[in-house]
C-alpha cells in the first residue's frame, strides 16, 4: 500500500481522503480545522493526524490537497511550514483545488526545485461525487508523473482527462465551470420568469427537461430550489471566486467573457447579500427578491 497525503478536509475533501484511507492506502492528514484532520485519523488505523503540512510532505510520496483558493493552496504547499518544507524528492503533489494556472504554475517551479512533482488536478462532481467517488479530474503536468499517481485518482473519481502541460487542467476546469455558471443565470432567470407569469415552477422544468434547454444542472438543481434546500453541494462563493479566476484568465489570454462578467457581479451580489455558505441554486434568491416572487412547489 502507498503512503499518500490529504490536506483539506471541507466539503469536498473529507470524502476524498476516506476513499484514499478506504482502499487500504496510508494516509496522513492536514486539515485548517485541526479536529476534522484528528477525528478522521482515530477512525481509522491506516490514518494519522499531522500538524503541519511540512510533515505531511515529510510522510507521502503522493499527496493530495482539495483548499478553497489560489491563497490557501499557495500557503499550505508553500508557505511556512508548509508541504514545501518537508517534501521528498521525487514526491508527487497533486492539488485538486480549483485556483490560478499562472498560481499553479508558480508553485510547480518551487517544487521542481526540490526535485518534486506538482500536478494541477481540479475535480468537478460537487460533494455528492466526492461523496460517491464518482469525481472527474482535469490534470495538467507532466503527463508521466500522472501516470505514477493514476491509481490514486482512480480512488476518488471515475474520469480523468489529461488535459497537456502544467496549468491545462486548471484552464478546462475554469472552461467547464464557465459554461455551468452561464447556465445556471439562464435558469434563474427564465424559472423566475415563468413563475412571476403564472406557470407553475414543476411544469416550466416539465418543459424544460423534454426540450431542447435539457441540462444535467437543471436536473440536479431544479428539485431543491423547488423544495427551498440550499445546503451546499458547492457554495456560491466558490462559484464567484471561480468567475473571478475565469474573467483573471480571460484577461490574460486576450479573450473577452461578456456575458460571464455580468454573472461575476450577479454572484458577487447574492454573496453580498448573505448567500455565500449556501449552494450555488441560491442564485435564485437574488432574482426572486428582484421579481417579488418564491419559485417553490
Amino acid at each position: 500500500m502507498a503512503k499518500l497525503g490529504f490536506l483539506g478536509l471541507g466539503l469536498m475533501g473529507h470524502p476524498m481522503a476516506e476513499h484514499l484511507i478506504g482502499a487500504g492506502h496510508d494516509v496522513a492528514l492536514w486539515s485548517h480545522t485541526k479536529s476534522k484532520a484528528r477525528d478522521l485519523a482515530k477512525a481509522h488505523k491506516n490514518a494519522k493526524y499531522c500538524a503541519t503540512p511540512a510533515k505531511v510532505g515529510a510522510s507521502a510520496d503522493f499527496i493530495f490537497q482539495c483548499v478553497g483558493d489560489s491563497a490557501m493552496s499557495e500557503e499550505v504547499l508553500t508557505g511556512k511550514d508548509g508541504v514545501l518544507d518537508g517534501v521528498k524528492a521525487g514526491a508527487v503533489i497533486a492539488d485538486c483545488s480549483t485556483i490560478g494556472p499562472s498560481t499553479a504554475r508558480r508553485i510547480a517551479k518551487k517544487f521542481e526545485a526540490k526535485k518534486a512533482n506538482y500536478l494541477d488536478s481540479p475535480c468537478t462532481g460537487s460533494t455528492p461525487g466526492a461523496k460517491g467517488g464518482t469525481l472527474t479530474f482535469m490534470i495538467g503536468g507532466n503527463k508521466k508523473v500522472f501516470e505514477r499517481a493514476r491509481e490514486y485518482f482512480l480512488c476518488m473519481g471515475t474520469n480523468l482527462y489529461y488535459c497537456g502541460k502544467q496549468g491545462m487542467g486548471l484552464h478546462a476546469k475554469l472552461s467547464q465551470n464557465l459554461v455551468l455558471c452561464n447556465m445556471l443565470q439562464g435558469f434563474v432567470e427564465g424559472i423566475v420568469l415563468s413563475t412571476k407569469a403564472g406557470v407553475p415552477p414543476e411544469l416550466m422544468y416539465e418543459i424544460l427537461d423534454n426540450s431542447a434547454a435539457k441540462a444535467g444542472l437543471i436536473s440536479f438543481k431544479a428539485p431543491a430550489i423547488f423544495d427551498r434546500k440550499f445546503e451546499a453541494a458547492f457554495p456560491l462563493k466558490w462559484m464567484k471566486k471561480d468567475i473571478s479566476l475565469m474573467l483573471e484568465s480571460g484577461r490574460e489570454l486576450g479573450v473577452p467573457l461578456p456575458n460571464t462578467a455580468l454573472v461575476h457581479e450577479m454572484f458577487s451580489a447574492g454573496v453580498a447579500k448573505g448567500y455565500g455558505d449556501e449552494d450555488i441554486a441560491a442564485a435564485v434568491k437574488l432574482f426572486e427578491e428582484f421579481a417579488g416572487v418564491i419559485v417553490k412547489r
